[in-house]
């Protein structure tokens, strides 16, 4: 039982990397190596384990791709200031906890990332709509069908599978698929 479960849920892992656009993903890829280039500012952001992802990538960035060069990227994450997160949720609305950070930081050319399994976090969405309107270009990592997220991105990166872990460990693959492509490149 314990075997079969464990092939069952590799195939399905496996069935929704090969469900990625790879077009979608090399875009993905050119972004990050652009913003890094062109000194912009890298957001991410998520809930629950997709928060837990924004922030393993943004380590990965800003260390593991970082370390040792004299030009380095500029991430954050945005679930990492938990003060900050905490104060709009209870004083303001928890749909605001990222577009209020945003309204902070960010500039015209920066690129922000919302990681969504579902695709229809409110205050993902909302964050993603300010970005939109003030000149960011913007990335969803999404699972299930893409939800709401896959639209309003203007680069989804879709891992096609209706299984919240199986979509969360895909994104967490690809953000390290592209650690090692970014530390190959630049």
């Amino acid at each position: 039982m314990i075997r079969e479960h464990f092939a069952d849920y590799c195939a399905g892992l496996s069935k929704a990397l090969d469900g990625v656009s790879r077009e979608q993903f090399e875009e993905f890829i050119h972004l990050l190596e652009d913003a890094y280039h062109n000194d912009r500012q890298v957001f991410f952001m998520g809930n629950g384990g997709s928060a837990s992802t924004a922030s393993h990538f943004i380590c990965d960035l800003n260390k593991g791709v970082s370390y040792g060069r004299p030009k380095r990227f500029r991430g954050i994450s945005l679930n990492d200031n938990l003060a900050t997160m905490t104060a709009y949720a209870n004083d303001v609305t928890y749909e605001d906890v990222f577009v209020e950070q945003l309204r902070n930081f960010l500039e015209a050319g920066d690129l922000v990332v919302a990681i969504s399994g579902s695709g229809n976090s409110p205050n993902v969405l909302k964050a993603i709509a300010y970005a939109n309107s003030h000149g960011a270009h913007t990335v969803g990592l999404c699972g299930f069908d893409g939800g709401k997220l896959a639209a309003a991105v203007r680069t989804p990166v879709l891992a096609p599978i209706h299984d919240m872990q199986k979509a969360e460990d895909a994104h967490m693959i690809l953000l390290h698929v592209a650690m090692q492509v970014l530390c190959s490149r630049l």
